[in-house]
This record gives C-alpha cells, structure tokens and sequence, in this order.
C-alpha cells in the first residue's frame, strides 16, 4: 500500500469512530424541549366539544380537566374556577413528575341565573399567588331557573 492510501484509511477510519462518537453522544443526552405545562378543558364526556351551553340554576355542572407536565422537573398543581368572577370550585391536583397527565372531573354549581355567563379556569403551579397562564381557559353558559 503506498503512504497516501494508509493515510486515507487511517482518516476513514477516524472520521467512522468520531462519527459513531457523536452519534451515541446525542443518543445519550437528549436536548431537552421548551418547559411548559398542558392544561386543558373537556366536556364530561372527555370530548373537546359538546360543553355546556345552558345549564340550571342550582345544578351541579361537570367539566373535566386535564394538566400535563413537561417542565422537566416535579411542579404542584391546583386548578380553580370561577363563575362570573366569583370563585365556584378548586381542585388540588398534586405533584406530576415530568411527562405525567392528569384527568380529573370538576364541579361546580351557578350561584345566580343569567345569560353568557363567563366560566374561567384557572391553574396555579408550585403553591404561586399568580396565576400559571396569563389569560384563563375560558366557557360561557347560559343558566336557566328550574
């Protein structure tokens, strides 16, 4: 083999190893994402449709609502919902580990009747005062007397 040809095979062969090198580097310590928290609202029938749109005064109404953590690190949760402004129901949904969802039925019950009365949910993470999203997820109800 003349000098050139071992040079090239001895420079195939590094850049095989440097390669294989990094591709098991990426492999092992995967980028991590932006951190947020998923936080939804379904109708009772676990649907993003159908929600409520008239209910009765004095009824108990159900919502389910979900949270999933990709903060990449263990965050507390409490969820809380207000109608028309006034606090109707909490929910303490606990501690979720990166990557665990959480389901959970919620209710509350309309204090007054009234036409397109705002419903806001609202999710707090790590015990904070301050709300966890800037605007709340948000339904309007019609609410009927009996």
């Amino acid at each position: 083999m003349s000098k050139l040809n071992k040079a090239l095979s001895i420079f195939l062969i590094v850049a095989i190893v440097a390669t294989l090198g990094f591709i098991i580097y990426m492999a092992a310590t995967p980028k991590k994402g932006e951190k947020f928290t998923e936080f939804y609202i379904l109708s009772a029938e676990g649907k993003a449709q159908n929600y409520p749109k008239q209910v009765i005064w004095g009824e108990p109404v159900d919502i389910l609502i979900g949270v999933v953590n990709h903060e990449y690190q263990p965050a507390s949760y409490q969820a809380k919902i207000k109608v028309g402004g006034i606090e109707a129901s909490e929910v303490n949904i606990g501690t979720l580990a990166n990557g665990e969802k959480w389901e959970g039925k919620i209710s509350f019950t309309p204090q007054f009747a009234g036409e397109r009365q705002r419903i806001d949910f609202y999710l707090y993470k790590n015990g904070e005062d301050v709300p966890y999203l800037k605007e709340p997820l948000r339904l309007y109800i019609d609410v009927i007397s009996p």
